[in-house]
């Protein structure tokens, strides 16, 4: 080979080398990395969001239960929580449908005692929480029968004790994310949740007094 030829080839080679170079530090940005995508919503904010639904769905049960004849105040009362829980059920559902989740947990309230166990420093915060399969301050079929039957007077005290300990129950659920959570739309839902549902428990515990009655034990 001579020596012109050799130059020409090792001219190439290097070419070669350089692009060869240059196609690497180019490569991501024609063809960025593929990196998992971040879950739209975490355990928690799935857990939450599943329970509270199912809690919100039960007091639309009591509303529809509750005889029509009652006192105006009580009837208003229980048409303003039903409207205000449909369109919290709304945002939840749609929030579930975008993390690709159930509507329904497969293990209800598991999120509050596993999220505890996994940071220790929030375990205290939230120690007085209920854990496990029991969803706070839910009525039984027996009571929820109950109200379906009774009239007047009985009807107005039965449905403001039974929503009483309802929101008694949400109350805890929705402390208990607001504290477990950092931040995002989840717990600001839960927080909204907290201060409209303690503001509704004063209305009912005034109701209560009222018409005669006082909340369950």
């Amino acid at each position: 080979m001579t020596v012109s030829r050799w130059i020409r080839a090792a001219a190439f080679a290097a070419l070669a080398f350089a692009l060869v170079v240059i196609g690497a530090a180019l490569r991501p940005l024609v063809l960025p990395e593929a990196h998992p995508a971040a879950p739209v919503l975490n355990a928690v904010e799935i857990g939450f969001a599943q329970d509270m639904t199912a809690h919100h769905q039960q007091a639309l049960i009591m509303v529809q239960r509750l005889d029509r004849g009652v006192e105006p105040a009580v009837l208003r009362l229980a048409q303003q929580l039903s409207d205000a829980q449909r369109i919290e059920i709304g945002t939840m559902l749609g929030w579930l449908r975008l993390a690709d989740a159930s509507p329904l947990s497969p293990h209800p309230m598991a999120w509050m005692h596993a999220q505890a166990a996994a940071s220790h420093h929030h375990s205290t915060a939230i120690a007085d929480q209920p854990t496990g399969d029991a969803m706070p301050g839910m009525a039984s079929t027996a009571e929820l029968d109950v109200l379906a039957a009774a009239r007047g007077h009985d009807a107005e005290i039965l449905f403001l004790q039974l929503m009483f300990r309802h929101h008694q129950g949400g109350l805890a659920m929705a402390r208990a994310a607001d504290q477990l959570l950092i931040s995002g739309p989840v717990k600001e839902a839960a927080r909204s949740m907290f201060q409209s549902q303690s503001q509704e428990v004063g209305v009912m515990s005034v109701l209560l007094t009222q018409l005669g009655g006082r909340p369950l034990q």
